[in-house]
């Protein structure tokens, strides 16, 4: 498994399952053209870009183009790594049809393949950072962000403050929080 600072950007759920097993980072799946009305995920992408980049990693389809691009337009600031899969015609498993133009997805393609296109990308784990402790929930509990009165209302304030989308489930919070900060700044928000 490799360690990647970025948040990767993917096209569904699938997607995203296929890459939790090959790599270490925060996966936001844009649930297609879905992407196209939801503003608070394009907050998030935008936030994510802007703190640590982002990578995006579509299928090689029209569909997954048309994505790229209006990711890629939608982030003004941050870093953005495009990684592509070669064009494999065949159909995923769970499917019973070949997708429109009859090419492989993301879900579809092999470890090495999905490797290979990150390599090619340029993305390699970042060992230059220090290991840290991860934000865990039982630092938002002390935090009093989670299980006490008035935990919503701070923790909405907080992700407000970091320019997240408040809709964030804690899970979530705690993923995209262990990306932006070390624990040890996390922390000093107190």
């Amino acid at each position: 498994m490799i360690k990647i600072k970025q948040a990767i950007i993917v096209e569904g759920k699938y997607d995203k399952i296929r890459l939790s097993s090959l790599v270490d980072a925060v996966i936001i799946p844009t649930g297609g053209f879905a992407i196209y009305k939801d503003k608070e995920k394009q907050e998030l992408i935008r936030t994510l870009a802007a703190r640590n980049g982002i990578i995006i990693l579509t299928d090689s389809d029209s569909a997954g183009f048309q994505i790229r691009s209006h990711l890629r337009n939608i982030v003004k600031q941050g870093e953005i790594i495009n990684v592509y899969i070669p064009d494999v015609f065949g159909k995923e498993r769970r499917k019973a049809q070949p997708s429109k133009q009859g090419k492989l997805g993301v879900e579809g393609m092999t470890t090495e393949v999905l490797l290979d296109a990150f390599r090619k990308a340029g993305v390699i784990a970042d060992e230059s950072q220090p290991k840290s402790e991860p934000i865990t929930k039982a630092d938002l509990m002390d935090m009093g962000l989670i299980g006490g009165e008035n935990s919503a209302i701070m923790r909405a304030e907080l992700q407000r403050s970091l320019g997240l989308p408040e809709l964030l489930s804690a899970n979530m919070l705690i993923e995209i929080l262990n990306v932006m900060y070390t624990r040890d700044e996390f922390l000093e928000m107190r």
